[in-house]
């Protein structure tokens, strides 16, 4: 199956996966990475929501 048509948020998710594959990174240490990030765009987004109202 061919990512070409695939939305961005798939395309970028395969790009993660391979690259933290690639460096053979911990699954414990790639959950514990994704809940900061998770937590870190959050609050972009919800900034961006309160700048726009």
């Amino acid at each position: 199956m061919s990512l070409e048509n695939a939305p961005d948020d798939v395309k970028l998710a395969v790009d993660l996966i391979m690259l933290l594959e690639e460096h053979e990174i911990a699954p414990e240490v790639v959950l514990r990475a994704l809940e900061i990030v998770k937590r870190d765009f959050e609050r972009k987004a919800q900034g961006v929501r309160h700048s726009q109202c």
